[in-house]
């Protein structure tokens, strides 16, 4: 199995539950914007599956520019490096994003939902996933469009990682953007075993929510780690993390996942949190 974005959050999560699972893993090392060296190591690994995990995830990532090349002309030079191999692997799960919805009346969020994007990182992941769809008569692709995960080893500039930081802290105050949002808010081992079981079941050129149905406002989640940690945090509103595209409100239906791969274990936000909390304590 080639995973690529091996080091990135979800894939230092990913590749142990991939190891577990039986599979060998062989982490990207290549930039993919380095088309030569990509296709090198592509044809030195024959992978018979790939896990696309590398991009830049953060939405409010400086480098518009920056999106665009590693997002989707990255891909489309993986994609051309597989194409370049022997035999053709069995499965190349692509991972999208969820954002790519965009803001919607429709909830929760299905599938077969028309994509419209409201900013630069969401347009990127659906410009990738039409780029990619122009392969599917030479590659076996399918795409996750995974909702809000969390979990150990986020980037703080990530905005529950940044709040448990200042509730482990204790520290006074936080300054955040708009309040008024609801998100799920999922565990990354979630995420990571519904990867594992879609590479067994997902149909070719589809694409799956990864997701629980579960939303949780930004008031809750500072309220269920007040009660965690027994700490009272002042929120104040910061005008310069106000975004005026803010998506309000983003939870997907999961019954095409299930469908595929049946039920998947759940982990509970206080859960997460709680392990969140923990290792910020351990390290």
């Amino acid at each position: 199995m080639l995973v690529t974005g091996a080091d990135g959050f979800t894939g230092q999560h990913f590749i142990p539950h991939a190891v577990e699972a039986g599979y060998t893993v062989h982490s990207l090392k290549s930039d993919l914007t380095n088309p030569s060296n990509l296709k090198s190591e592509v044809l030195a690994a024959k992978p018979e599956l790939v896990v696309h995990l590398a991009a830049i995830s953060f939405v409010g990532h400086a480098d518009v520019g920056e999106l665009y090349n590693v997002n989707v002309v990255g891909t489309t030079n993986l994609l051309d490096a597989l194409c370049a191999l022997p035999n053709t692997p069995k499965k190349v799960l692509i991972a999208s994003s969820a954002n790519v919805y965009g803001n919607t009346e429709s909830s929760p969020i299905e599938e077969s939902l028309a994509p419209s994007p409201v900013n630069h990182y969401a347009t990127s992941k659906l410009a990738m996933e039409c780029m990619a769809r122009t392969y599917l008569d030479r590659l076996p692709i399918f795409f996750t469009r995974p909702f809000n995960y969390i979990g150990v080893g986020q980037a703080e500039s990530f905005l529950i990682p940044k709040i448990v930081k200042h509730f482990k802290e204790g520290l006074p105050f936080i300054e955040l953007g708009n309040l008024d949002v609801e998100r799920e808010f999922n565990d990354v081992r979630f995420v990571c075993d519904a990867y594992i079981k879609l590479l067994n079941s997902a149909l070719v050129g589809e694409s799956y929510n990864i997701c629980s149905g579960k939303p949780y406002s930004l008031t809750s989640v500072l309220d269920l780690l007040a009660e965690i940690t027994s700490h009272s945090l002042e929120v104040r509103v910061n005008p310069a993390f106000v975004r005026s595209n803010e998506i309000k409100r983003l939870f997907g239906n999961p019954d095409k996942l299930h469908e595929v791969v049946g039920e998947i274990h759940q982990y509970t936000l206080r859960e997460t949190l709680q392990l969140l909390l923990s290792h910020r304590q351990a390290s």
